[in-house]
């Protein structure tokens, strides 16, 4: 079903509740939904988008009775956007995850992430000093920021070039801002084949969120941040997950390869895969129905 088939998704403001919360060093804008003792999901999205990215996955937990957050991670919309490149190293990323948690009064949360906010799932899971705030994992293309280079072959090296254009100061933000934003209009409104993810409505939000003072560059520093890192020092510091784990791969992702799902278990010992054919790197908003069965499957399970 296309987008044009499929109604888009609005959520109206009844269905949620905003918010700023301190973490001490950033304040996150976050959005929260469903019944406030319900079993707590947070929702981390990936570049370059917000928590809308999320709209089609927070209604349906929302009615399966779980209580829904969705921050704005760092950089990002309303989210505070700090300065340096440094600020957004992976490790940083997953330490704001954990003192969200503990700030929102909970030990514990069910994590879900995508693209970027997958990368830092894997990292808050991973990370000696934060993966006991997390119950159970659930990733969605994001390879496992540890083991990315190790499984880089010379197709992927391909597939990632933006990564290494996006080291280069001020010429990224540039492309990215050229003809009013056109290349951000295809990365949000296509998948990597060209079909609509989608409406015009629906990419208008994530376009004003984008366009806050610094997010473009704040986005771009998570990438500038990451090359910049030690990966073996990176590697030193994990340890395998200990929760139950679901990683869903849309196979028509253009910029992450479906070999990037392969070889995990030595870090990720109670995993499970689910590819979802006939779709790409916005699987939770292509395939809404099939993401939110699959998580709410996953979630449920005792």
């Amino acid at each position: 079903m296309t987008t044009e088939q499929r109604p888009q998704c609005l959520l109206d403001p009844s269905e949620y509740t905003e918010s700023m919360v301190h973490l001490g060093r950033v304040q996150l804008h976050v959005v929260q939904a469903g019944p406030k003792d319900g079993p707590p999901v947070l929702l981390l999205h990936g570049f370059p988008e917000m928590w809308f990215s999320w709209r089609y996955q927070i209604r349906a937990l929302a009615a399966a009775g779980f209580r829904v957050i969705a921050p704005d991670q760092r950089g990002y919309n309303t989210s505070d956007k700090p300065g340096a490149v440094a600020d957004y190293a992976v490790q940083t990323l997953a330490m704001d995850v954990a003192d969200l948690v503990s700030a929102l009064g909970y030990e514990q949360v069910s994590l879900v992430g995508h693209d970027w906010g997958g990368a830092v799932a894997w990292m808050v899971a991973s990370l000696p000093q934060t993966a006991q705030v997390v119950k159970r994992l659930c990733v969605l293309n994001a390879p496992h920021p540890a083991l990315f280079l190790d499984q880089m072959s010379l197709k992927q090296l391909r597939k990632s070039w933006y990564m290494f254009l996006f080291q280069l100061p001020a010429v990224p933000e540039w492309l990215i801002r050229r003809d009013n934003f056109k290349l951000l209009r295809g990365m949000l409104r296509y998948s990597g084949y060209q079909r609509p993810v989608m409406s015009e409505a629906e990419y208008q939000i994530f376009a004003a969120a984008f366009m806050q003072p610094g997010a473009l560059t704040a986005a771009i520093n998570y990438y500038r941040a990451a090359l910049r890192g030690n990966p073996l020092a990176l590697k030193r510091q994990v340890q395998p997950v200990s929760c139950p784990t679901l990683l869903i791969w849309g196979e028509k992702d253009v910029a992450l390869g479906k070999e990037l799902t392969y070889g995990l278990s030595p870090l990720v010992p109670r995993l499970r895969v689910q590819y979802i054919e006939d779709a790409g790197h916005w699987v939770q908003q292509e395939k809404p129905e099939e993401v939110n069965r699959h998580l709410l499957q996953f979630l449920q399970a005792e």
